[in-house]
């Protein structure tokens, strides 16, 4: 487990929420050797993914002085002149104190501002367990036999418990910044469940909800819903969704015109090596029972109308083919939640999904079974 802070600051990309309209002040005190003039310098993640410059100061006798509005609370980060490392600090309104060792910029103590204290007090918790895990790490590299699994199963219930104690922290803490840092993490990471992730959310206050990472974190949750529903709508033993596209020709084709008593769809592209390596197969399938009710509807994933239409050619594949030249952002295969291919549904002759992604005998075999 990598150390905590390098894991948010790897991952706090422009965070903010509303504030009051008050200016802030952050006041710095560097500790150990610094000649005075040393230049402290202030930055935020741009466009970019780069840190930009937003301010510099330099030090008297290690203390250094940063003055602004804040019109909502944003992560920054603090670099040194000549000094190793950097500090996570959220400007918001209000008078900041920073205090660090110059050789320990990551260790900083930061305090005088709600969001900065509760940033801080979830830092304190996340290390105690992070220590727990280079403890761990450190043990392993000498143990062996039935020692190592035991400590890689300790490893596994420490982690288990990390990701309890950010999604604990983010329920118990729904004012604060950082529980929507954690709980965005935890989204992306997939570590909590769409359900669980939307009920943390929406326990947060207007101000966090708001937030950029509030508003990163709704973006996610609508992505994940529309997947759920997806899911659930094409599961085994839903009716298929209908859909349409523009075939070779340029005409529109729909799902429910070209039904047969068994009807195969198939996500693939011609860029798709598994896809093609398939192909043959499912040819195979297609000319033994196409004339006992078999039928096939490609749906492809190409990003060049040329590549489609040669790879039809190219590999035989005889049946209704559509395509929207949108690879994965396709709307049909968004509405049937595919974000790999091949992918495969076989559906009965009312369009009940019957089966998804067989291939192989075993395509054959259920389509065998189907019909008879």
């Amino acid at each position: 487990m990598k150390n905590s802070i390098v894991i948010l600051l790897a991952i706090g990309l422009l965070f903010s929420c509303n504030s009051n309209p008050e200016g802030f002040t952050l006041n710095g005190n560097l500790r150990g050797e610094l000649k005075d003039g040393t230049s402290v310098f202030l930055k935020k993640i741009g466009d970019n993914n780069q840190p930009v410059e937003v301010d510099t100061a330099t030090t008297t006798n290690g203390e250094f002085t940063f003055t602004g509005v804040a019109n909502t609370p944003e992560l920054h980060y603090i670099f040194v002149e000549q000094v190793p490392g950097y500090t996570a600090v959220i400007l918001e309104n209000g008078t900041i104190e920073f205090n660090a060792q110059k050789d320990s910029m990551g260790f900083a103590e930061i305090k005088g501002t709600f969001q900065n204290e509760s940033f801080a007090d979830y830092m304190d918790q996340s290390r105690a367990i992070s220590l727990q895990a280079r403890s761990i790490q450190e043990d392993m590299k000498s143990a062996t036999g039935e020692a190592a699994l035991a400590l890689q199963d300790e490893m596994t219930e420490l982690q288990e418990e990390y990701k309890d104690f950010e999604l604990n922290y983010a329920k118990a803490n729904p004012k604060a910044l950082i529980s929507a840092l954690v709980l965005d993490r935890a989204i992306s990471t997939k570590a909590v469940e769409f359900e669980e992730a939307e009920t943390i959310f929406n326990t947060f206050t207007e101000e966090i909800r708001s937030s950029q990472p509030g508003k990163k974190i709704q973006q996610n949750l609508e992505k994940l819903k529309k997947s759920a529903e997806a899911s659930k709508n094409t599961s085994i033993g839903a009716k298929a969704p209908d859909f349409s596209g523009p075939n070779p020709d340029g005409e529109i084709i729909a799902l429910k015109d070209v039904m047969g008593k068994v009807t195969l769809i198939d996500f693939w592209a011609a860029w798709c090596k598994p896809c093609r390596d398939e192909n043959p197969n499912v040819v195979a399938v297609y000319n033994k029972y196409h004339d006992k009710g078999l039928n096939v509807i490609g749906v492809s994933l190409d990003r060049t109308e040329e590549a489609w239409k040669k790879a039809i050619a190219d590999d035989g594949l005889d049946w209704n083919h559509i395509s929207n030249i949108a690879y994965f952002n396709d709307q049909i295969a968004q509405l049937y939640n595919v974000k790999a291919i091949p992918a495969a549904f076989l559906l009965d002759e009312n369009g009940v999904i019957v089966a998804k992604n067989l291939r192989g005998p075993a395509l054959e075999q259920k389509v065998a079974e189907l019909l008879n």
